[in-house]
């Protein structure tokens, strides 16, 4: 059974989301209202998932992803907000959350969310504005990864850091630094997460390398 933490200031709804998580077959270790408490529930219950809202009281989760990962390293991090943009999804998963949910897409695609995260994959609720035009200007820019690059990117989606990126692509783990930079580069991205996230939201592993 995959064990949570919910982190919600709003009772209804996150009682509301444990009983239909619990019905899912998730295990619901603790939930918690309040900013202050969080970091010490979850050093204290280590869950696979940590479902963290953006807005508690006045403090900001996105500023609470870091603490929540040094209280507990192997656990990934779940925001739920009401206003997704590009910029929080960036700020997010550059702080180390795996993924980014809209509150108002729906208890269903929450789970949904929860079950894709547990499994290691990265999510981000994106916006569908000029999502024609988004993807057409990042698969541009993708149009100048190398097949090699390409491989990286791969890699980056399955979670891998540089040691791992070097023993599956056979090179030094300098040379895989190098390729990693060079991705994020091309793809005008920050972070890692945020290459795997742009990855994963328009397909660019799919297509012809």
């Amino acid at each position: 059974m995959t064990d949570l933490v919910l982190c919600d200031d709003h009772a209804v709804f996150v009682e509301a989301l444990g009983a239909v998580l619990g019905r899912h077959g998730y295990g619901v270790s603790a939930v918690v209202t309040e900013a202050t408490a969080i970091t010490s529930t979850v050093a204290r219950h280590r869950p696979a998932v940590v479902v963290l809202d953006r807005h508690l009281g006045a403090a900001d989760g996105i500023d609470l992803v870091p603490d929540v990962l040094c209280a507990s390293p192997a656990s990934r991090v779940l925001l739920l907000t009401a206003d997704v943009d590009l910029t929080t999804v960036q700020l997010a998963m550059d702080a180390g959350a795996f993924g980014v949910m809209s509150k108002t897409a729906g208890v269903q695609a929450l789970v949904a969310a929860v079950a894709r995260v547990a499994a290691g994959e990265i999510v981000a609720d994106l916006p569908v504005l000029d999502a024609a035009q988004a993807r057409n200007d990042v698969q541009r820019l993708a149009a100048y990864l190398t097949p090699r690059e390409r491989e990286c990117l791969a890699l980056l989606v399955e979670g891998c850091g540089s040691s791992a990126i070097s023993q599956r692509l056979g090179v030094s783990t300098a040379t895989a630094r190098s390729y990693v930079q060079s991705v994020l580069t091309k793809l005008g991205v920050h972070s890692r997460l945020e290459a795997a996230s742009v990855a994963v939201r328009f397909s660019l592993l799919r297509q012809a390398v």
